[in-house]
């Protein structure tokens, strides 16, 4: 064991130490219905883990988890990690082969039979029921108050959500260790599928740790919520963060920048989240006299734009903090909390847990101050980091290579220690706060029968905060033609709404080398040129 004593390090050891000592405080609340406890929230881990193991699931089995922003995903990602195993949360736009990609890694190496899913979601896991052999059974949670029949699938079985809540409250005692794996996040790949980010207890745990020291969260602050919960900004940043110091966590379905504002009055919240352009649509939302009437004391956001930071801080009277961080790494660095804004710095390392440096992305040399080179990061505690990619060790080893995990991200260091995010050095596209994989969308594009190539690369935003939209550029098959319109129809079938392109542009040759490689930085220098079609300006609107 590392210098810290991590052994209560463990979600379901920290959930039943809260439920016995704060058994009948707030804890959570889902928009403005009446909160559950403590004790509630503890007890209801008990049932569904009792529900789980009479349903056969075993200490380390994945249980795959799609479900919104509520009480019950809570509920699952309690149960699951309470009986010892390993949640699998999953985006919920996910449809096709993004969906049956995540599905069937999280079979590798082990088990993945169950799935616990919202029913609106049903559909897309119906189209793709054949394609997933090694899942089993569906654990359907219908939306709040409703009693709809059990869906029907061809081959799996179904059961109602209810079955685990009904089962018995007696604790579940099984032995769990700081360093198990307690969930495997899949972040977006950039020359491949998305990765599964192996993540321990201790991993977990200590989102929320940092987060309570970097931010002075207290037994009296509100943390509101609206962001994902299958995302680790939302889930361990700030469920964990609260449960972990004992405070009441208010969530929401999800973000609105109009609603916003009377959210954050309602629930009388302290501490929220934002993450990419959200924090800058608020800000662009019209004053109001109400601006400044709230409790908000600080707003954890990335990034912060130098054009609207300081002037977001006045209007609304609360503290903007940055910090930078990626499921793999946890969040190595927060700017100081008494410290003011520091025009597009992500702050300084978080030294108690890691380290980090700005390196030659060639040699792996450490870069003098004010370079911009490749910023990586490794841990000081032991299991507190992702024990590696899920089923891809090939990708594990070249992200840690010369014991440094390689963030793909490039920055820079001033001498005061100060951390700078300058851009993405990788064909990832980030779009309204999601990692999309360029090759992801690349294999759906392909597939179809008039395509004989494409490429997918992320655009600049008119938005500020280093947004991307995404342009597809495609060469057809010769004698074939195809519409913008029709082609973005057949991707709404078939990928998550934010991977949709926004642009599309029909081209004659693929610029490649000599050794037949793609040379993609072309394509994305070029941008939004004249022949491409842009489906904003057309009108097309892609469905939720």
């Amino acid at each position: 064991m590392g210098a810290v004593d991590k052994t209560g390090w463990i979600l379901g050891t920290v959930l039943a130490k809260q439920g016995a000592a704060l058994r009948d405080k707030p804890f959570v609340q889902f928009q403005d219905n009446p909160p559950y406890t403590f004790g509630d929230m503890d007890a209801r881990a008990n049932r569904v883990a009792n529900g789980l193991a009479a349903m056969g699931v075993q200490r380390d089995e994945r249980v795959l988890l799609m479900m919104p922003n509520s009480i019950a995903f809570l509920d699952g990602w309690f149960g699951i990690n309470r009986l010892g195993a390993c949640m699998v949360p999953i985006n919920t736009a996910y449809k096709g082969g993004f969906l049956e990609h995540v599905i069937n890694n999280a079979a590798i190496h082990g088990s993945a039979r169950v799935m616990i899913i919202g029913r609106e979601f049903v559909p897309m896991l119906q189209a793709s029921e054949d394609r997933v052999p090694h899942l089993e059974t569906v654990v359907v949670r219908d939306a709040e108050g409703s009693e709809m029949d059990l869906p029907t699938f061809s081959r799996l079985r179904a059961i109602s959500f209810d079955t685990l809540l009904n089962a018995p409250a007696t604790p579940v005692n099984v032995p769990v260790a700081y360093h198990d794996i307690g969930a495997i996040m899949y972040t977006s790949g950039t020359t491949g599928p998305s990765k599964g980010v192996l993540m321990p207890h201790a991993h977990l745990y200590l989102y929320g740790h940092a987060k309570i020291e970097a931010i002075r969260l207290t037994p009296d602050d509100v943390y509101y919520c609206c962001m994902p919960l299958f995302h680790a900004n939302a889930l361990l940043m700030q469920v964990y963060s609260t449960l972990i110091v004992g405070c009441r966590l208010v969530l929401a379905r999800s973000f609105s920048a109009s609603r916003w504002l009377d959210d954050v009055r309602r629930c009388g919240a302290t501490v929220t989240n934002t993450l990419g352009v959200m924090t800058e649509f608020i800000y662009r939302q019209p004053a109001r006299a109400e601006d400044r009437d709230h409790r908000l004391r600080v707003v954890v956001a990335v990034p912060i734009a130098p054009e609207w930071g300081e002037a977001f801080q006045q209007r609304f009277n609360t503290k903007l903090l940055e910090v930078y961080g990626m499921t793999e790494v946890n969040i190595p660095t927060y700017m100081p909390y008494d410290e003011g804004l520091r025009a597009n710095s992500c702050g300084k390392v978080l030294d108690e847990w890691f380290e980090m440096a700005i390196v030659d992305p060639d040699t792996d040399e450490k870069l003098p101050p004010d370079t911009v080179g490749e910023m990586v990061v490794r841990p000081k505690e032991p299991w507190t980091f992702m024990a590696g990619y899920h089923a891809m060790p090939e990708k594990t080893v070249e992200a840690w290579r010369n014991f440094w995990f390689h963030t793909g991200d490039a920055g820079t260091r001033d001498a005061e220690g100060y951390f700078y995010f300058v851009d993405r050095m990788k064909d990832c596209i980030r779009r309204r706060g999601e990692n999309i994989s360029s090759y992801e969308i690349e294999q759906v594009l392909n597939d179809h029968p008039a395509i004989a190539e494409s490429a997918a690369v992320a655009v600049k935003s008119s938005v500020a905060g280093g947004e991307d939209e995404v342009k597809a550029c495609v060469l057809l098959r010769l004698g074939m033609q195809l519409q913008p319109e029709e082609l973005l129809d057949y991707c709404q079938e078939r990928m998550p709404y934010f991977a949709v392109p926004r642009y599309v542009e029909f081209i004659s040759d693929m610029p490649k080398t000599p050794t037949e490689k793609l040379r993609k930085h072309i394509l994305r220098e070029a941008g939004v040129t004249p022949a491409t079609w842009d489906r904003e300006a057309a009108g097309y609107v892609v469905k939720r």
